[in-house]
């Protein structure tokens, strides 16, 4: 039985958690992840933590946020006037917000904090600075072998 590389099509099923038990996502009542293992459609460690598996094999992985996410930086997280948002936007806390940063890329803001005159976002990633477990089961590596065609 083959072992899934990089560059194969794999399809899994996988539950993640936080180290308080927490879970945070899961493809438990849904179609399996179908990512092509070592593109980066995938955090790193989750790439790793695939990589070798064969269709049937479990396993349960913790992952470091230098392979996920990534640590928490502090100067993502900004207090905001709410006199800089739109004036029909009643903001909350957990609502996303989009921000236009210096270089034009756009950034991804979670509301974390609503004062009187002020509102605090955070750009980082909502689990970035956490280690995170995964239950991982791999159903199927799609064979995306050479086709061969039969001529008459």
């Amino acid at each position: 039985m083959s072992q899934a590389k990089s560059g194969d099509t794999v399809r899994i099923h996988y539950t993640g958690k936080l180290n308080d038990g927490t879970q945070f996502d899961s493809s438990s009542g849904r179609e399996p992840l179908e990512f092509a293992l070592g593109s980066g459609q995938v955090i790193p460690g989750f790439d790793n933590a695939v990589d070798g598996m064969k269709v049937g094999d479990s396993k349960t992985v913790t992952i470091p946020p230098e392979q996920a996410y990534g640590q928490k930086h502090e100067q993502l997280v900004q207090e905001v006037p709410k006199s800089a948002l739109p004036p029909e936007l009643k903001p909350e806390v957990g609502m996303q917000l989009q921000s236009q940063a210096p270089d034009g890329q756009t950034m991804q803001l979670m509301v974390t904090e609503v004062a009187d005159e002020t509102i605090t976002v955070d750009g980082n990633h909502p689990l970035a600075g956490q280690d995170l477990t995964f239950d991982i089961e791999l159903v199927e590596i799609a064979d995306d072998g050479p086709s061969i065609i039969v001529k008459p």
